[in-house]
């Protein structure tokens, strides 16, 4: 499945029929599988002719992500931002030989509104299901099939229901270690004043704080209220904390603020929360990579044992997830769990797009 190429007659010519509009011959042709993890979208670009040639060249797989971010961005602006995309949009770009190193059988690259992750919980479900489907991995078996990801954060591996014929759910993945980074850290949020956060890694970095602390309810305030407050911590955490990974600077960032209903001691009932990550995107899905955040949280203070369940609940689709820590690790100087994520993701079709030119906004725009 082409992600690039030109040919501006459709394949007939010029003539009636076309198999698709008119578009430039030099001009991108990009063809992706839509999915979706608890609501939150994932548009996969199985392949991408300038990032496997980039890949080829023995780049690491955060030395890819610089690279397609420095002389690729046009095709996340152009698939994740409208007219084809949305404000809401995320997307995965497939990058399979050199990059999928270490007996992985696939990397990818995350593409989000504002740029690019360090991991997505949401995609890998959804990207364990499409590699079983899209025959990536080659002797799939029944009744689970494990799936090999190499994410820039590290090795990623998903566990997919298998009957012979076709991939199904619910579908599960254990994380890189995550960890507790800081705990009752106080900030000064203009606006806010003084709140108190948790900041865990899950594979990115998140800050986390019960709606309550900014006078909010993740239930029952407008969206708008709660986008708005939790991009305020994050901003304010960013200046008044400095994060440190134990690998790699270039994952030393925080990624968004997990606002939560404030139930963190261990419960059979669903905890609520939303995230806000890079500008003001909003996680429709209960967030995977944030649920792996908080359960390292939420174990490093000893309010959860291994192997205890939690379920996750988002507060914008009511969708569900659920983690565990399933065993401990060491990072660097962190004293981590591996995380497993459980989930449903879906296909919901294939699309493909095309590029004139001539068109002043072609490669999107982005519009909050």
């Amino acid at each position: 499945m082409a992600a690039e190429g030109g040919g501006g007659d459709g394949g007939d010519g010029g003539r009636g029929g076309r198999r698709l509009p008119p578009h430039s011959p030099s001009g991108l042709v990009l063809q992706t599988v839509e999915m979706h993890t608890g609501g939150e979208p994932l548009r996969i670009i199985p392949r991408l002719e300038a990032a496997e040639a980039a890949a080829a060249g023995g780049l690491s797989l955060l030395s890819l992500r610089r690279e397609v971010a420095s002389t690729q961005d046009h095709v996340r602006r152009a698939l994740v931002h409208e007219p084809r995309g949305h404000a809401g949009m995320y997307g995965a770009v497939v990058v399979r030989g050199g990059a999928a190193a270490g007996g992985a059988h696939l990397a990818a690259l995350f593409l989000h509104g504002a740029g690019y992750s360090a991991m997505c919980g949401h995609a890998v479900l959804a990207l364990g299901r499409f590699a079983l489907d899209y025959g990536l991995v080659a002797s799939p078996s029944c009744p689970e099939t494990a799936v090999r990801l190499h994410c820039p954060c590290g090795p990623v591996t998903a566990f997919v229901p298998w009957d012979g014929w076709r991939s199904g759910n619910p579908v599960r993945f254990h994380s890189v270690p995550a960890f507790a980074a800081a705990t009752d850290l106080a900030i000064d949020v203009p606006g806010h004043g003084k709140v108190v956060v948790d900041i865990s890694y899950g594979g990115t970095f998140y800050a986390f704080l019960s709606a309550e602390q900014l006078g909010l309810d993740v239930c029952s305030s407008k969206t708008r209220d709660l986008v708005n407050a939790a991009s305020a911590v994050t901003e304010a955490v960013k200046k008044q904390f400095k994060l440190h990974h134990p690998e790699s600077e270039d994952l030393a960032f925080l990624y968004g603020t997990i606002l939560t209903d404030g139930k963190d001691a261990f419960s059979e009932e669903p905890t609520t929360n939303i995230c806000v990550f890079a500008d003001e995107q909003v996680d429709r899905s209960p967030t995977g990579s944030g649920v792996t955040a908080r359960i390292a949280l939420q174990y490093h203070k000893g309010l959860i044992q291994l192997n205890q369940t939690r379920t996750f609940r988002s507060s914008t689709t009511g969708s569900l997830f659920t983690g565990k820590a399933v065993k401990e690790a060491k990072f660097g100087d962190y004293n981590a769990v591996v995380v497993e994520v459980s989930g449903e993701a879906f296909y919901t079709g294939t699309a493909t797009f095309t590029i004139e030119e001539e068109d002043p906004l072609k490669y999107g725009f982005f519009f909050k």
